[in-house]
């Protein structure tokens, strides 16, 4: 048994204390705004550079920029946690609701900022570039500096900006309000318990399919009972986005996702192509999963299940050593980073009810510090989920001292190295495993984010395609929503299954969140991406930890292309390399096929 006791809610008064009823944070948003309106002077009186001028205008507006950047993340941040931990909390509802007025401001001030650097003759541009303090930036200020001559004039992008606030983003906090409002009634050993949904959604792990299926059945019913709410914040959130597009005179819907992530069309073609070539020996995984629980075929609630009745329950504190454990083996910064998140209580886990459902790591670039949340309830999965945020906090930590700007790296690479932390915990669960049994049920549960990656965001990739195409000759009826939902499951999973969800539009958050579009293909981008760096960890051993760090830092500062080539040495456009990245995958799958063979449904 361990010793170690580590808290499972997290510190967040270290920030400010008193919570949403904080005085100190009250202030700090007051400053924000001060520094926003000096930022605002600073640019609107910043002439248009000539070659008789120097670059120190620019540089003060970025100190400017800096500064303002760090303390309205710094105040998102506190608010997004506030609102996780307890969906009832109005005061943060209300502080959101300012943060968004002040995003939306900020984003004008830097379309205008954007606006003059695209008109600086391109000679003193690049003299300009060559200052030391502005060449650390030159990749994000030239990207800045391209992209805005594809939008819309200033005026017109500060009254999208304006008008998102109460138009675009209001919806994403619609669906988080209503979501949070949702309740469903469990009978837990003849005991009724009222839990959220996120909570409910732990128990489609369980071992007891009876259990699973009434958890997917109340589940979709909760889901049926708000679905106009549902299809109305999908289709004016959408339908917001697409107006935009049309404005800015953008046809494709991917140009946005692929602008963000900083990647080509041909990278995320040649991923789908290599994941599509490969699917097959995964479809003989689902259905010698459903040959071991006694099924013809897997339904939608099984994909998750255990192949074993003995659960293995992990506590808290056992699953936290045990992610410093294996972290220890690939660095020392990575466990020391880790443990430090433990000891100073920066992680959100107990298992309550009134928390968001989900997951994610928030950043404070103004403490350097980072605060993960996630509903922990003892499963293999969960200890994963935890690596998994602990690897985007690790990311953000090696960012922490370079240039606020610079820290701006793509959702893609964010998940590569939250995929990476969840390998080496992943990978290392099934070498330690203590028999046979347990070995091959940390080996399925590892195939399971496989299935995941190549399966399930697939179909969410495919839903939104679709959907977006529909959007645009009007609006998308529920009954649509779900047939485009269901079509695109059955596409990604090779028709293996007897049941689907087709209200998984409605159940997942990532079709719901303004802050980026396709919330999906980054997260199979990263895991494949990852992949490719493991495979260098597990061929340098310790030593790799320098590189790895090195190639974090470069994230918000290169497209992924160049980034794969500097570091691995690699064409991401080429098919070939994600191949070898699934090549990985599929041995976990013919390994458990082998081991299984044999193997039957103990009735």
């Amino acid at each position: 048994m361990t010793k170690t006791q580590y808290s499972q809610t997290w510190d967040l008064d270290m920030f400010f204390e008193g919570g949403s009823d904080s005085e100190g944070f009250a202030s700090y948003i007051e400053d924000t705004h001060h520094k926003m309106k000096e930022l605002e002077k600073c640019v609107k009186e910043w002439e248009i550079p000539t070659p008789t001028n120097n670059a120190n205008a620019i540089i003060h507006i970025v100190d400017h920029v800096n500064v303002t950047f760090k303390q309205l993340m710094e105040s998102s941040a506190f608010v997004s946690c506030l609102s996780a931990q307890d969906v009832n909390d109005k005061n943060a509802g209300l502080y959101r609701a300012k943060l968004n007025q002040l995003g939306a401001d900020l984003s004008t001030i830097l379309t205008t900022f954007d606006q003059k650097l695209s008109q600086i003759q391109e000679n003193t541009w690049n003299d300009i570039l060559n200052h030391p303090t502005l060449n650390k930036l030159s990749f994000v200020l030239n990207e800045r500096r391209n992209q805005v001559k594809e939008k819309l004039p200033l005026e017109q992008e500060a009254l999208v900006n304006d008008l998102a606030v109460d138009g675009y983003h209001a919806w994403g906090e619609m669906y988080d309000t209503i979501v949070g409002s949702m309740s469903v009634i469990l009978d837990d050993n003849g005991e009724k318990k009222e839990l959220s949904v996120g909570q409910a959604a732990n128990k489609l792990s369980s071992s007891e399919r009876n259990t699973r299926k009434e958890v997917h059945d109340k589940l979709q019913k909760a889901w049926a009972d708000k679905e106009d709410y549902f299809g109305e914040t999908l289709n004016h959130l959408s339908g917001f986005r697409l107006q935009t597009y049309k404005h800015r005179g953008w046809d494709n819907v991917l140009k946005e996702p692929l602008q963000i992530n900083r990647m080509n069309e041909q990278t995320l073609h040649a991923m789908w192509n290599a994941i599509n070539k490969h699917k097959n020996i995964f479809v003989h995984y689902l259905q010698r999963k459903a040959s071991l629980l006694g099924l013809e075929r897997l339904s939608w609630y099984d994909i998750g299940a255990p192949i074993s009745n003995n659960e293995n329950k992990v506590s808290f504190d056992n699953g936290a050593e045990f992610i410093e454990e294996q972290f220890e083996r690939f660095g020392p910064k990575m466990a020391a980073f880790a443990k430090r998140a433990f000891e100073e209580s920066w992680i959100e886990a107990e298992d309550r009810s009134g928390k968001q459902p989900g997951g994610f790591c928030t950043s404070f670039p103004d403490s350097k510090q980072t605060r993960v949340f996630m509903t922990y309830s003892g499963t293999p999965s969960n200890v994963a989920t935890l690596a998994h945020e602990l690897g985007h906090a690790f990311h953000q930590h090696v960012m922490d001292d370079l240039e606020p700007l610079n820290q701006l790296y793509a959702m893609n690479v964010a998940e590569t190295a939250s995929t990476f932390a969840e390998m080496i915990v992943a990978d290392a669960s099934v070498k330690h495993a203590s028999n046979e049994e347990e070995r091959l049920h940390l080996l399925e549960d590892k195939i399971q984010r496989s299935v995941a990656f190549f399966m399930n965001i697939h179909s969410r990739f495919l839903f939104e395609t679709r959907f977006y195409e529909e959007r645009k000759k009007g609006t998308v009826s529920v009954e649509k929503l779900k047939q485009l939902t269901e079509d695109a499951q059955r596409e990604a999973y090779c028709d293996s299954l007897d049941e689907y969800s087709p209200y998984y539009w409605a159940s997942k958050l990532h079709f719901h969140i303004t802050d980026v579009p396709f919330y999906n293909f980054p997260y199979t981008f990263g895991y494949l991406f990852s992949l490719g760096i493991y495979r260098k960890a597990l061929e340098s051993g310790r030593d790799f930890e320098e590189k790895y760090i090195s190639l974090l830092q470069d994230t918000g500062r290169m497209s992924v292309e160049d980034l794969a080539t500097k570091h691995l040495g690699v064409d991401l456009t080429d098919q070939e390399f994600w191949e070898s990245a699934i090549e990985i995958c599929v041995k976990d799958v013919e390994e458990f096929l082998r081991l299984t063979e044999n193997s039957k449904k103990n009735v």
